[in-house]
């Protein structure tokens, strides 16, 4: 009896120490209001807007966002314009951001494939925004907010 006491004892203090904040992982939590606006890739001419606009017809939780690139050293020249003219094509993404995860679900023209995609974020604030593809930690890409 005494040992089946003693038992309960002990399983209870292991229950109540890992349940104490020393052992659980902190994650940073990221402001949804900071992220939303349109962003430049540090370097290039690569440009991502994260809309308040609601995917909750296709996905609930989520919201629209689309990117496009200026560079014309290709002849691939994407304006804002040519992607707005296509509303949820080519260049659309449905994103939700969660603690430090910013999950992105790459839509395809003509229905053909959800291209999800997650990022865990290093830093977010009114005016820089940090992450890297889950996976790839030494390979961080940086935006200034314009």
């Amino acid at each position: 009896m005494r040992k089946s006491i003693q038992f309960l004892f002990l399983a209870f203090v292991a229950a109540a120490l890992a349940s104490c904040d020393m052992f659980n992982k902190n994650t940073p939590s990221y402001s949804l209001s900071d992220l939303q606006g349109k962003w430049l890739e540090d370097g290039t001419q690569h440009y991502v807007r994260f809309t308040t606009e609601s995917a909750a017809d296709l996905k609930a939780g989520y919201l629209w966002g689309y990117e496009w690139d200026l560079d014309d050293s290709q002849g691939l020249e994407v304006l804002e314009s040519d992607v707005l003219a296509d509303k949820h094509g080519n260049g659309w993404f449905m994103y939700q951001l969660s603690a430090d995860e910013l999950l992105e679900i790459n839509k395809m023209n003509q229905g053909w494939a959800d291209i999800p995609k997650v990022y865990v974020v290093t830093a977010l604030n009114s005016s820089r925004l940090t992450y890297y593809l889950k996976g790839y930690k030494n390979e961080k890409v940086s935006f200034t907010k314009q």
